[in-house]
């Protein structure tokens, strides 16, 4: 989802900060004024995303979120109060969208091929994964915030992709914030989050990918202002297996790839942690059920559908066609 945004006034000066993270990059636009030390804020930044990766990473074994994984069931593990947060979270939303997301699919994860251990669907795997015992609501993992840890009820493998890229985004831009930026942008892969406005008054303009693989082109344009937004979709991060098409995302019901006519969801939220959760749970859920769901909700959602005639748009709340609750397909020209 690039940024557009260009508006500045004289007091301020358009920076943009990045750097390499989580197998891609960060960045934060900043309109800054004459009092801001922009090498402390980039070094700030920096080590905010890494502290993230450091702590919730399946690719890096000394993780904490690793450590976690690697312990046996019942027995206690000391995490960081961060990753507490996000697992906390994590749970909410799996309560609430009623196991859609979930951060208990590791297992599945990596036995199709989308994890650190393999590259290509494993079939012994697959059944070995689909075989673990059923987690229902928090059954499976124990949370003791108050004291700093967590343990597992059951044998299972934790993954925060679903939700740790939009955690990082919130992180920076609480850095920002901290700094005295108060008109900035954060940016992590399809995640974003603005501090305030432009400095000129205006939104923070963003671009909406348009759902095709191997190409990028612009969907549209979303404002923010305070508000973070992400996007999750079955057209960046795939395999081809058999001449069909594998998105990444698992779809806890099926212990198995979504596969449904979902092309992308872009959530509004006032966190980007939220919001990156809840559009990979209303991928998984689908058109219908998960439709409702946002409704019931009072999400700002856009669902892309692929249908026969092509792409269209289904929006609610800010998305829909006049800031409603009413979801209406709509065809996508071009």
């Amino acid at each position: 989802m690039p940024k557009i945004s260009s508006d500045t006034t004289a007091a301020h000066k358009r920076t943009t900060l990045h750097g390499p993270t989580m197998g891609t990059r960060w960045s934060a636009s900043v309109d800054a004024d004459n009092s801001m030390d922009l090498a402390a804020l980039r070094q700030a930044l920096a080590a905010a995303v890494e502290q993230v990766d450091e702590q919730m990473s399946p690719w890096k074994q000394d993780s904490d979120l690793m450590r976690l994984n690697r312990a046996p069931v019942d027995a206690w593990v000391d995490l960081p109060v961060e990753i507490l947060e996000v697992l906390d979270c994590a749970l909410d939303v799996q309560r609430l969208s009623a196991g859609a997301f979930d951060p208990c699919m590791g297992a599945l994860v990596d036995a199709w091929g989308f994890g650190a251990v393999r590259d290509a669907p494993d079939a012994d795997a697959i059944r070995t994964a689909r075989q673990l015992p059923p987690r229902t609501g928090h059954g499976g993992l124990e949370l003791d915030r108050p004291a700093g840890r967590a343990r597992k009820r059951l044998p299972l493998q934790l993954d925060l992709c679903g939700i740790a890229k939009g955690y990082a985004v919130d992180r920076m831009a609480n850095v920002l914030q901290l700094h005295g930026a108060r008109h900035a942008l954060a940016a992590l892969d399809g995640e974003l989050r603005a501090v305030g406005s432009q400095a000129s008054g205006s939104p923070w303009a963003v671009a909406l990918e348009r759902p095709e693989a191997g190409r990028r082109g612009v969907h549209g344009v979303i404002e923010l202002e305070d508000l973070a937004v992400a996007t999750s979709g079955d057209y960046r991060r795939y395999l081809e297996v058999g001449g069909a098409r594998l998105a990444h995302t698992m779809d806890p019901r099926r212990c198995a790839p979504v596969n449904n006519a979902v092309a992308s969801v872009t959530v509004l939220a006032r966190t980007c942690m939220h919001a990156d959760a809840w559009a990979t749970a209303l991928l998984v859920t689908g058109p219908d059920e998960g439709l409702a769901m946002a409704q019931r909700m009072g999400m700002d959602v856009l669902f892309l559908l692929r249908r026969a005639e092509g792409l269209v748009n289904v929006g609610l709340g800010r998305f829909g066609r006049s800031g409603g609750a009413t979801p209406q397909e709509r065809p996508v020209s071009g």
